[in-house]
C-alpha cells in the first residue's frame, strides 16, 4: 500500500445543527431527530445529559426544555456548499468528505503559506472572518487520522484550534483512542469481549488472522487503526455548468425517439467532463413534460458512465414513467402527452486517471462490468439485478433485488434482531413466491405439525423423492396482531435422495418450498 498523503481536514462541530438553525454556536439546547432517535445535539443539550443515539422520550426526560427538530440531510448538504466555495477561493482542490467535514491535500497549501501550521492558521483566520469560528483543523497522514486529530483540537483560549500529527506518527497518535471512533458497533462489541478497548490493541493483532476472522471490512478497519489510512477522498459536487439540457420543438412520447434525440446531449456532457479530466459516477436525469411536470431520478454506476449508458438511463426512466401512468390517463392525453426537455446533470465525479485501462489491458472486474452492462442494455433496466440481504424472517422478505449499478435500498434493517429468522448460511436459491410442495410419510399420508411442534409422522417423501435426512421443526410467528397478514408455521430442512437440500415451511397442513441449498 502506498503511503497516505498529508491531509488538512476541516471539521465543523455540530454542523447539522448549524445548518438547521442558521447561526454559529453557542446554541440553545436543541436536538435533531430521525426515526425517533437523536442524531445530533448541541453542546448545551449534552451538558444536560442528551446524547446521540438516545430515544426521543429519554432525551426529553433529560432536558425538559429541549427543542426537537427533524433532521434533513439535504439541508446539511445545501448549507455546506457555500463553505466549500469559500475554502476553494483560497485553496483549490477542496474535497467534500461529508457535510461539515472537508479535506485538503497539504502539499500545495503548506508550501504556499510556509508550513502546515501556518496553513492551518491561515484557514482558521479566513473561516473565522466569514462567520465560522467553531472550525477545527487536523493535519496528518490521511483523512481518517486527520479527522480524529481535528476532533481533539481544543480551540479554547490559549490553545490552538488545530492539531498536527507528525509524519509517520499516525499509529502512535491513534493507539490510545477508543474503538468506537471506527464507527462499527458490531466490531467494537466483539473486540471488547476479547479484552481490547483501544485502536492500539486492535492494531497489534495479526493482520492475516484479522482478515480470516473479520473479512475485508475488518481488515480495512484494522489498517486504519494502525495508521494506514486507505479511505479515498470524495470529490466535491461537480460544477453545475457540466449539466446539459436538450429541448424538443414538439413533445416526444416514444422512448426510442427521445433516446435518439439525447445522444448528442450525452456526448456533450462527457466531453465537458473530459475537458476537466473527470468522469461521472452518479447522474441525475430530469424529464419535463408538456404540462410542466418534472420527473427526476438519480442513477449510480459501478465505475463511470459512457454516452450509451446515459442514453439507456434516459430510456429506462421514460419507460418507468409510462408504466406507472394509468393507461386511461395516457389515452385521455391529460397526465402524460410527451416530454419537451431532458436535462442530464452529473451529481458525483471522479478523477479520470483512476478509470484509465491498465498498461496490459483491463482487469477482470472491468470486463465483467462491460459484459453485464451489455446484457442489461439488451434486457432492460431490471434485466440484470444483484441480490442484497435485508431484514426479515421469510426468505422472500430478506432478498432485495437491485438493478445492476444502483445502490440497494433496504426498507428493513438487517442489523435488528428479527426473532425467528434463518441463520446463515442462507439458501443459494430463493423461490419467490414459495412453491407449493407435498411432504408425506412412508404410507403416503401428508405430514402435519400441531401447535406444540409435534409431527403426525416422520417425513419420508418430498414430491415423491425419498427424504434421506431432515431437521426441524423451528416455529415461526409473524404479525400475530394482524388478522389478515399474520403468519405462523414451522420450518424444516430436508435432503432428498438426489442430495439436494431444501428449506421448507409448513403452515396449516400445507407445505411450501422457500429455497434450495447448493
Amino acid at each position: 500500500m502506498d503511503a497516505p498523503s498529508r491531509m488538512h481536514v476541516l471539521w465543523f462541530p455540530d454542523w447539522p445543527l448549524r445548518a438547521a438553525l442558521g447561526a454559529p454556536p453557542p446554541h440553545p439546547p436543541t436536538a435533531l431527530v430521525h426515526g425517533n432517535t437523536v442524531v445530533a445535539c448541541t453542546a448545551s443539550a449534552r451538558e444536560q445529559g442528551v446524547r446521540i443515539g438516545q430515544r426521543r422520550r429519554l432525551a426529553q426526560g433529560r432536558a425538559p426544555a429541549l427543542r426537537m427538530m427533524p433532521h434533513d440531510p439535504a439541508v446539511d448538504e445545501r448549507a455546506f456548499v457555500p463553505v466549500l466555495r469559500l475554502i476553494e477561493q483560497h485553496v483549490p482542490g477542496v474535497h467534500l468528505l461529508r457535510p461539515g467535514l472537508a479535506g485538503l491535500r497539504s502539499r500545495g497549501v503548506s508550501r504556499y503559506h510556509g508550513g502546515e501550521a501556518e496553513a492551518a492558521s491561515a484557514l482558521l483566520a479566513v473561516l473565522g472572518e466569514a462567520g465560522y469560528p467553531e472550525v477545527r483543523i487536523g493535519v496528518a497522514d490521511g483523512a481518517f487520522t486527520a479527522e480524529l486529530a481535528a476532533r481533539t483540537a481544543a480551540g479554547t483560549e490559549g490553545a490552538p484550534a488545530w492539531v498536527a500529527v507528525p509524519p509517520g506518527g499516525s499509529r502512535d497518535f491513534l493507539a490510545p483512542l477508543p474503538l468506537p471512533v471506527l464507527g462499527d458497533e458490531a466490531l467494537t462489541g466483539l473486540l471488547h469481549r476479547l479484552g481490547i478497548s483501544t485502536l492500539g490493541g486492535f492494531a497489534a493483532l495479526d493482520a492475516v488472522m484479522v482478515r480470516d476472522r473479520l473479512g475485508e471490512q475488518g481488515a480495512r478497519l484494522h489498517a486504519l487503526a494502525g495508521g494506514a489510512d486507505s479511505r479515498p477522498l470524495s470529490s466535491r459536487p461537480p460544477d453545475p455548468e457540466l449539466s446539459r439540457t436538450v429541448e424538443f420543438d414538439a413533445p416526444l412520447a416514444q422512448s426510442d425517439q427521445i433516446a435518439f434525440a439525447v445522444r448528442q446531449t450525452a456526448d456533450a456532457v462527457l466531453l465537458g467532463l473530459a475537458d476537466a479530466s473527470l468522469v461521472c459516477t452518479e447522474v441525475r436525469i430530469d424529464l419535463t413534460d408538456d404540462d410542466g411536470g418534472v420527473f427526476s431520478r438519480p442513477w449510480l454506476h459501478p465505475t463511470c458512465f459512457d454516452a450509451s449508458e446515459l442514453v439507456d438511463r434516459v430510456r429506462w426512466q421514460l419507460e418507468t414513467l409510462i408504466e406507472r401512468t394509468p393507461v386511461a390517463e395516457i389515452d385521455a392525453a391529460r397526465s402524460f402527452r410527451g416530454i419537451v426537455s431532458v436535462r442530464i446533470a452529473p451529481l458525483s465525479v471522479d478523477d479520470a486517471a483512476r478509470h484509465q485501462p491498465g498498461l496490459f489491458g483491463s482487469g477482470t472486474d472491468e470486463r465483467l462490468h462491460h459484459a453485464v452492462s451489455r446484457v442489461q442494455t439488451l434486457l432492460g433496466h431490471r434485466g440484470v439485478v444483484t441480490a442484497t440481504v435485508s431484514g426479515g424472517r421469510m426468505l422472500t422478505d430478506r432478498q432485495v433485488l437491485t438493478p445492476w449499478g444502483e445502490r440497494p435500498v433496504l426498507e428493513r434493517d438487517p442489523a435488528l434482531p428479527w426473532p425467528g429468522r434463518l441463520p446463515g448460511p442462507l439458501p443459494a436459491e430463493v423461490f419467490a413466491p414459495a412453491h407449493p410442495i407435498t411432504v408425506t410419510a412412508s404410507d403416503g399420508q401428508s405430514v402435519a405439525v400441531d401447535g406444540r411442534g409435534e409431527l403426525s409422522d416422520t417425513p419420508a417423501l418430498l414430491e415423491g423423492s425419498e427424504i434421506v435426512a431432515w431437521a426441524g421443526p423451528w416455529p415461526l410467528h409473524e404479525r400475530r396482531w394482524d388478522g389478515e397478514r399474520a403468519k405462523a408455521g414451522h420450518r424444516f430442512q430436508l435432503v432428498d435422495a438426489r442430495q439436494r437440500a431444501w428449506l421448507v415451511f409448513c403452515s396449516e397442513g400445507r407445505w411450501w418450498a422457500e429455497g434450495r441449498y447448493r
